[in-house]
């Protein structure tokens, strides 16, 4: 039998999938280290506020828009090219390079043909549509991930119990699908984040004097 689409995308979204997503803070050690973030209350606010401002305005949008590049069996390089350049950080811009490096590697190695070499999402843009995962449940998936890696990435840095982690996380898979849908109806005009504040918490990050993470 041939995996589902569910399945891959399961796959695809996996804390366990080997892209080192686990080394990303994405500016929450700046924010712990600045007591923005400090509590089990103040992660699920912090972390909703990134996916509602800045996933939900640029990165899940520019990933439908790629999606629908290579169900069109088109080229996505023109929203690669528009989303790396919207990253505020070396730090952010690192990171969509390392990922995508990585995601591109993992999926020659399972078979996928004529995988283009680019960011994170636009790899996982590649992944959805070759195993026939829609464009909304890509999207959602996306921010799940998202979601998840920085649940996790907060339980080490307040820290927070597996309980506390596991009630943030539940608050925003309550919202996600708001998300998506906001994502998904945005016009192009309209694509951008809207977090100065992540914008400087991720700079700062780069020469923080002690770090568990690389962003």
């Amino acid at each position: 039998m041939i995996a589902s689409a569910t399945m891959r995308l399961l796959w695809l979204v996996s804390p366990a999938l080997p892209v080192g997503a686990y080394a990303y803070s994405r500016g929450l050690e700046w924010a712990v280290h600045k007591e923005w973030v400090h509590d089990s209350d103040s992660a699920r606010d912090w972390i909703a506020g990134v996916l509602e401002r800045q996933i939900a305005q640029l990165d899940a949008p520019v990933l439908a828009r790629m999606h629908d590049a290579y169900t069109q069996g088109g080229d996505a390089s023109r929203w690669a090219l528009f989303l790396m350049a919207a990253r505020e950080s070396a730090e952010f811009a690192l990171e969509d390079r390392q990922l995508g490096i990585s995601l591109a590697k993992l999926l020659r190695e399972c078979g996928v043909p004529d995988v283009q070499p680019g960011g994170y999402a636009q790899l996982f843009a590649q992944a959805a549509v070759h195993y026939g995962v829609s464009r909304h449940d890509a999207v959602l998936g996306y921010m799940f991930a998202f979601a998840e890696s920085q649940i996790t990435a907060a339980s080490k840095l307040v820290p927070l119990g597996q309980t506390a982690s596991q009630r943030a996380l539940n608050a925003l898979m309550d919202r996600l699908e708001v998300f998506v849908q906001a994502a998904l109806l945005l016009e192009d005009e309209d694509l951008g984040a809207h977090t100065p504040g992540l914008a400087i918490a991720s700079a700062l990050h780069e020469t923080q004097y002690t770090r568990l993470f690389r962003s």
